[in-house]
């Protein structure tokens, strides 16, 4: 080994070393808000809630639910296009590059099928296909003046006589601003309810027509269902007095919420929903035993 010359300089004590750059630091949890969806499983199932707004437990998707995602992503870009350009054959030239985007940004979509070569991928894609062409029997997408396009909305409901605000969160499928008035519109790629289940339709539409008020002061003049499945278009005409009543509602569950928040105590409630549950495993009802509870995300119920 050679030695190094004696006048060679040495590492200076003072220089700084090599720059440090920090750890990226994970963005805290956002506190949950009441969507549709989770106030509805809280009012279905309390321990049905905490799996998915608090544990988020993974619930693997199905065929159906995917293909419905397929059918909104298509949609979506289909109203970036000029009026004109919103035919039937572009909405179908659009099918495959979504399923391509979709399959990349979620494996477990992508999994539902064995290969791009699956006979099944082909069949579950005309399927889609026959969705979007019933979508156009619907309406024609050239004539409608839509503002917003998968838009997230966030509002906070005032609580009424002290009560915590109830923050709210939903996606609108659309919002068209025209001549004819403010309509949100929104799709269902399943078939119309049957008889009893019209009431989680309602709620699913008082909700949006509430954040709607809330985030633009004006009530919306008409909320549509376009369902796909078979073709049936439902309609439902809002006024300010019913949607203070439906707020109360929402007042009553948030409560209820933030009173099991701090410990926990989400109970389980069984029903006909239970055959198809996700996490029976998890739940006591069933025999199962929940995970622990890791506290209310973002610290304070």
């Amino acid at each position: 080994m050679t030695a190094a010359p004696a006048d060679e300089p040495g590492p200076d004590p003072a220089a700084p070393g090599p720059a440090v750059v920090p750890a990226p630091v994970a963005a805290p949890p956002r506190p949950p808000a009441l969507s549709p969806s989770r106030a509805a499983d809280f009012r279905r199932c309390p321990l049905l809630y905490r799996f998915r707004a608090v544990d988020r437990l993974p619930e693997p998707p199905s065929r159906a639910q995917v293909r419905g995602t397929l059918v909104h992503a298509v949609l979506e870009q289909l109203f970036a296009r000029d009026p004109a350009d919103r035919t039937p054959q572009a909405a179908r030239e659009l099918l495959g590059p979504c399923w391509d985007d979709l399959a990349a940004a979620e494996p477990a979509a992508a999994a539902l099928f064995t290969c791009p070569e699956d006979p099944q991928l082909a069949l579950w894609l005309d399927s889609a296909s026959a969705l979007l062409d019933r979508y156009f029997a619907l309406e024609d997408p050239a004539g409608v003046t839509a503002t917003a396009v998968e838009a997230r909305i966030e509002a906070t409901l005032p609580g009424a006589g002290g009560a915590a605000p109830v923050p709210l969160r939903g996606i609108l499928d659309r919002l068209d601003d025209g001549p004819d008035g403010l309509r949100v519109v929104d799709y269902k790629t399943g078939a119309t309810p049957g008889e009893g289940y019209e009431s989680g339709v309602l709620f699913q539409l008082k909700f949006y027509a509430l954040a709607v008020l809330l985030t633009h002061g004006r009530v919306p003049d008409e909320l549509r269902l376009l369902y796909l499945a078979d073709g049936t278009a439902l309609t439902y005409r809002p006024d300010a007095e019913e949607l203070t009543r439906f707020g109360r509602l929402l007042e009553a569950v948030w409560t209820a919420i933030r009173l099991a928040a701090p410990t926990g105590d989400f109970r389980p409630r069984t029903g006909p929903a239970c055959r198809t549950c996700d996490h029976k495993a998890h739940c006591p009802a069933w025999g199962g035993t929940p995970p622990p509870y890791p506290g209310w995300p973002g610290g304070a119920a």
